[in-house]
């Protein structure tokens, strides 16, 4: 898929790479959900479906977030306040403990409302304020927002999938 240049495209691939991942994520059995058989976001870490979520909707409301902050005139703390894009490890650890008290069905909710939340935002928006102009650095608001939103739709998928797959 090509990259996003305009807010009909982002908004499409978002929602054409979230619902293939939930599609996936729904094949998960829960009792299964917890289990840490899978590469982590960190160098020599690993982690469970769980976490991957975990790690999604920490991504999508920081997202929100920015974008709240964005909208009110405050200044935006990127990737996060405490964290730095150098430690992107560790704020992937912060997001599966900010979730880990969730269920295997509380965690899916969570992510499609932040999705969803994030698709009405977006909707709202005129393309300009998307691709007009830089947000971050050179990067526009809408390419900070697909590589935390549907470039990780994409990677997750590929993870669970894999995962998914019986070992022979």
């Amino acid at each position: 898929m090509a990259v996003p240049a305009t807010k009909t495209e982002l908004l499409a691939a978002i929602t054409m790479t979230f619902e293939r991942l939930i599609a996936d994520l729904a094949k998960v059995q829960p009792n299964r959900a917890r289990e840490v058989t899978m590469k982590g976001h960190a160098e020599g870490t690993m982690m469970s479906p769980a976490d991957l979520v975990a790690y999604l909707i920490g991504w999508n409301e920081l997202v929100l977030k920015w974008l709240d902050r964005d909208d009110r005139g405050e200044p935006v703390d990127y990737p996060e306040a405490g964290f730095q894009w150098n430690q992107l490890g560790l704020l992937a650890q912060k997001f599966y403990e900010d979730y880990q008290d969730l269920d295997w069905q509380e965690l899916l909710t969570r992510l499609t409302a932040a999705n969803l939340r994030l698709v009405e935002t977006l909707s709202s928006r005129p393309n300009d304020e998307l691709y007009g102009n830089p947000w971050y650095g050179k990067w526009t608001k809408g390419r900070m927002i697909q590589f935390n939103t549907a470039s990780p739709y994409a990677n997750a998928r590929a993870r669970i999938r894999k995962w998914l797959k019986p070992v022979s």
